[in-house]
């Protein structure tokens, strides 16, 4: 899976739950996904 996959995964999995410690871990696992994406842009 690549990283933008992941990224909109965790997007949808973070619009869909209601449990407020399972969004913030998903939050956390968005923000890592996303700094990964942007450290891949910027050695591309």
């Amino acid at each position: 899976m690549s990283i933008e996959q992941q990224i909109e995964e965790l997007r949808a999995e973070l619009s869909a739950c209601d449990d407020a410690d399972e969004r913030a871990q998903i939050a956390a696992e968005l923000e890592l996904a996303k700094a990964e994406f942007s450290e891949q842009e910027q050695h591309a």
